[in-house]
């Protein structure tokens, strides 16, 4: 683990850089669902059989509400997985530069910042006197 200034800016470098490279992500996660149906004739009623499904669909907050979103073909499905897929890469990469960045802020030398005519003056004390209950 790096633990000099140089090191550790260099990581952050690295770390944005790949943050930089990331393609269309989109938050939530995919599920299957499946089932048996109401129909008691179905096939998906008779022993051993798995049900109908499974049938995907990827759930996400917006505004904070849940929206579903379901899946028309594979090709969709195998699209949203990789923009979940990518949009997890960037959390961890965010999570990581958070890290990174907090190390790099205590190891930083304080700056000795010049004081301007207005900030060298002493404050005035109050010349009222407290008033008495």
């Amino acid at each position: 683990m790096p633990n000099s200034l140089p090191e550790l800016e260099a990581r952050r470098a690295g770390i944005q850089s790949q943050i930089a490279l990331l393609g269309d992500m989109r938050s939530g996660s995919i599920t299957g669902t499946g089932g048996r149906c109401g129909n008691p004739n179905c096939h998906c009623h008779r022993d051993g059989d798995a049900g109908h499904g499974p049938y995907y669909r990827l759930t996400r907050k917006v505004d904070g509400k849940s929206i579903t979103e379901s899946f028309p073909d594979p090709v969709s499905l195998a699209k949203a997985k990789r923009e979940v897929a990518e949009f997890h890469r960037f959390r961890d990469l965010s999570r990581q530069l958070l890290e990174v960045n907090e190390q790099i802020c205590s190891l930083r030398p304080l700056e000795q910042a010049s004081l301007s005519a207005q900030e060298k003056k002493r404050p005035k004390r109050s010349s009222k006197k407290p008033v008495a209950n």
